[in-house]
C-alpha cells in the first residue's frame, strides 16, 4: 500500500511538473508573440503614415496635434500625383532598367558563383578574396572615375551606365551564390559528367534550377536596389524623357514649396510593384537567405 501511495504522489508529482512546464511554455509564447506584434506595429506606423498622409491636404500634414485619419480624405491626390507629371514614362524606364539589371546580375553572378564553386585552379581562394574586397570600397570613391569613364564611352544621358555593369557581376551577389552553389552534391555532376554533359548543361540543368532560392533573392534584391535607385540616374540622366520614378519624386520639390501630399501619393503608388513581388517570391526569397549560409 505504501508502495502503490508513493508511485500515486510521484504521478501527481509529475503532472503537477508538467501542467507547470506547460503553463512556463504557454506564457513564454505570448511574450514572444506581444514583442512580434508590438515590433510589426512599430514597423507599420511609418507605412500607415504614408498612407495618410496621401489622403490629406497640404495644411494637414504638419500640423500639431497631429491628424492620423484625414477628414475628408483626398483621394484626387493619386490622379494628381500620376498626371502632374508623364509618370508612366517614368515606370517604362524604371522597368527597362530594373529588369535589365535584374537579368544581368542574375545571370553574370551565377555564372561567376559556378567558376568559383567548381572549378579548382591556381590562386582560386586569393582571387575570391580580392573579389570579397571590393565589397569594403565605398561607393562614393568610384563615382568620379566612372562618370569619366562612361563618359569618355558617350553613354551619359542614356540607360547604358545604369545597366551594363550589371552584366560585370556584383561581388555580393557572387558571394550568396556561391555559397548556395556549394551545397549542392558533387554526386549529381559526376553522374550529368558519366551521361556526357559539359559545364555548360550542367550549369544549366543541375545548378540553375536547384537554385532557384539563391537566385530569386539575387533578383529581388538586384530589382529593389534598380527600383529605388536615385543618385545614379541623377548622375547619369539629364533629359526628363529619361527619368526614372525616383527622379520624378523629386520634381514635386521646389525651392519654395514642396507638395507632400502629391510625394505621399506617388510614393504609395510607386510601393506597390516592389511589395508585390516581394510577397509573390518571399518563399523562395526567405529559403535562398537561410541556405546561402557561409560554407568551406
Amino acid at each position: 500500500m505504501m508502495a502503490l501511495a508513493s508511485r500515486a504522489e510521484q504521478e501527481s508529482a509529475s503532472r503537477r511538473a508538467r501542467r507547470s512546464r506547460q503553463a512556463t511554455d504557454r506564457l513564454g509564447r505570448a511574450v514572444v508573440y506581444l514583442m512580434l506584434v508590438g515590433t510589426s506595429v512599430c514597423f507599420l506606423i511609418p507605412l500607415f503614415w504614408l498612407v495618410t498622409s496621401a489622403l490629406k491636404s497640404s495644411d494637414e500634414i504638419f500640423v500639431f496635434p497631429q491628424v492620423w485619419i484625414p477628414h475628408p480624405a483626398e483621394w484626387g491626390n493619386f490622379t494628381r500625383a500620376l498626371t502632374t507629371l508623364p509618370f508612366g514614362r517614368f515606370a517604362l524606364n524604371t522597368f527597362v532598367i530594373a529588369g535589365l539589371t535584374t537579368l544581368g546580375n542574375v545571370f553574370s553572378s551565377a555564372m561567376v558563383a559556378y567558376g568559383f564553386s567548381r572549378f579548382r585552379f591556381p590562386g582560386r581562394r586569393v582571387l575570391f578574396l580580392v573579389m570579397l574586397a571590393t565589397l569594403m570600397v565605398p561607393g562614393q570613391i568610384l563615382l568620379v572615375p566612372q562618370f569619366i569613364l562612361f563618359y569618355k564611352l558617350g553613354w551619359i544621358n542614356s540607360f547604358a551606365p545604369l545597366t551594363v555593369p550589371a552584366f560585370f557581376g556584383s561581388a555580393f551577389y557572387i558571394f550568396l551564390i556561391r555559397q548556395f552553389f556549394m551545397g549542392i552534391p558533387a554526386e549529381l555532376t559526376d553522374a550529368a559528367y558519366i551521361d556526357g554533359a559539359n559545364e555548360w548543361a550542367i550549369f544549366l540543368r543541375i545548378y540553375v534550377p536547384l537554385s532557384k532560392p539563391a537566385l530569386t533573392a539575387v533578383a529581388v534584391f538586384s530589382f529593389q536596389g534598380a527600383w529605388n535607385d536615385f543618385l545614379a540616374p541623377l548622375i547619369y540622366l539629364n533629359s526628363q524623357k529619361l527619368y526614372t520614378l525616383q527622379l520624378g519624386l523629386s520634381e514635386f520639390q521646389g525651392i519654395f514649396h514642396t507638395q507632400w501630399n502629391l510625394i505621399m501619393a506617388a510614393s504609395t503608388v510607386i510601393m506597390l510593384p516592389m511589395v508585390v513581388i516581394f510577397f509573390l517570391a518571399q518563399r523562395y526569397f526567405i529559403q535562398g537567405i537561410l541556405m546561402s549560409g557561409v560554407q568551406g
